[in-house]
């Protein structure tokens, strides 16, 4: 929305008057799309941290306050109250569905988990040693081969059936390539289960006998599926709507965003975590690695600490801390490498030069040590990310379709290459 204000931006020597927007939420924003007609100038803004690339009513993030808002629903409130799936309905349609439809949408979701067999053939042709997210985002981008002929973006009910498809395949795909990198069969989703639960046994059950869960592991698991449901426009929900401006198919905007994901700086921090508390070692070496942190010439760093985006602290990390206690708690499990985390956890919270700059334990240090603890590789944290994270890249590819201001992305830049140059012969060079 627009409150009617403008700025004046003088500009090449003339006054340019630029309306100013206004969302529910968050800081207004200057609309610059007149200047270069009016200036022939562009704006320069390295990785578009300063710049609005769409209006959207999904998530809102005030990084100063902690807060976290899926569709206007505080992040707290969801953990506590809601599951995965109601989470995602929400994100998808923008309101808490009543009983009857949530119950059509679970049915729907289930109906929809299982792969094709063509799957199977081209999983094989993997690796086995292929990363599991190499795999996820070639998987993902295939079932574009499977619906693309009769898919017709232009009808709604096709748009919202894509987006069921996705939701309840990912995770089958997942367990998939898991359970092709270590030599196991295919396990098919059991759909008299629940969401998490379903996925849990078509990762770790075996034929040999039934798989034996505490009601804690998918508790938890269900959690941080909703933690990291969405987080507003980030590198790959920014990605699956960039490649959805051209007017992809959606399974092609999808295993994009998972692409994305996959980078270190993005989805792998809480794999980084890990390989971190493998670094530091035993639990009595914490107190140097500690120290080596606050080092800036040792090129150490604790990974899984601060945020970017939030300034004081992460509200999801607030969250999933008791959870993460709980876990190690419940399931009793013996491993030297949370003993680190623990200890490492402890210290940060007390030791001034940590808390003075804010740098507490966010999601990505807890859910790595959750993940530990359930027994999934660390190769396979992303691809938890990415499960979770498919509910808001299918919700922003949803309402990107309706956005009557949306335009194909074509970002501009500053060319700092040779200037016009005349070609000269090989043989004069």
């Amino acid at each position: 929305m627009s409150d009617n204000k403008s700025v004046v931006l003088n500009a090449a020597g003339k006054n340019v008057e630029l309306p100013v927007h206004h969302g529910t939420l968050g800081a207004p924003c200057v609309d610059i799309t007149r200047l270069p007609k009016e200036t022939g100038l562009f704006t320069y803004d390295p990785g578009f941290v300063a710049t609005a690339s769409c209006r959207s009513a999904v998530t809102y993030i005030d990084g100063d306050e902690g807060v976290l808002l899926y569709r206007g629903y505080p992040i707290e409130q969801l953990a506590k109250h809601s599951s995965f799936l109601e989470t995602s309905y929400l994100l998808m349609n923008g309101e808490l569905p009543d009983a009857s439809q949530f119950a059509k949408f679970e049915h729907e979701v289930t109906h929809h988990t299982m792969m094709h067999e063509a799957f199977k053939s081209f999983l094989h042709g993997f690796r086995h040693d292929a990363h599991p997210m190499a795999m996820l985002c070639g998987m993902v981008g295939s079932l574009a081969a499977f619906y693309h002929d009769d898919l017709d973006l232009e009808d709604p009910e096709q748009r919202r059936l894509a987006a069921i498809r996705l939701l309840a395949k990912v995770p089958t795909i997942a367990a998939a390539c898991y359970r092709h990198s270590i030599g196991w069969p295919i396990r098919y989703p059991r759909n008299n289960l629940e969401y998490v639960e379903r996925f849990l046994h078509m990762m770790f059950e075996v034929p040999s006998g039934p798989l034996q869960l505490k009601p804690v592991a998918a508790k938890a698991l269900d959690l941080l599926f909703i933690l990291h449901a969405d987080h507003e426009q980030n590198a790959s929900t920014s990605t699956v709507r960039l490649v959805g401006s051209t007017g992809a198919n959606p399974y092609a905007c999808v295993a994009a965003g998972v692409a994305a994901l996959w980078g270190p700086a993005h989805g792998g921090a809480n794999e980084a975590v890990l390989k971190m508390l493998a670094e530091i070692g035993r639990p009595e070496d914490v107190s140097k690695a500690v120290d080596r942190a606050k080092d800036k010439n040792s090129g150490f760093r604790l990974m899984g600490f601060g945020h970017r985006v939030y300034k004081n602290f992460d509200p999801r990390a607030t969250i999933i801390r008791e959870m993460c206690h709980k876990v190690l708690s419940e399931l009793g499990v013996d491993d030297p490498m949370l003993e680190v985390a623990m200890r490492l956890e402890e210290a940060a919270l007390k030791d001034e030069y940590f808390v003075q700059r804010k740098l507490y334990p966010n999601v990505d240090f807890y859910s790595g040590i959750i993940y530990k603890a359930l027994g999934i590789p660390t190769e396979m944290f992303t691809v938890m990310f990415a499960i979770a994270r498919t509910a808001g890249w299918v919700s922003h590819w949803l309402e990107q379709q309706t956005d009557p201001e949306a335009k194909i992305g074509r970002p501009r830049q500053i060319y700092t290459g040779a200037a016009t140059r005349d070609y000269v012969g090989m043989d004069k060079r």
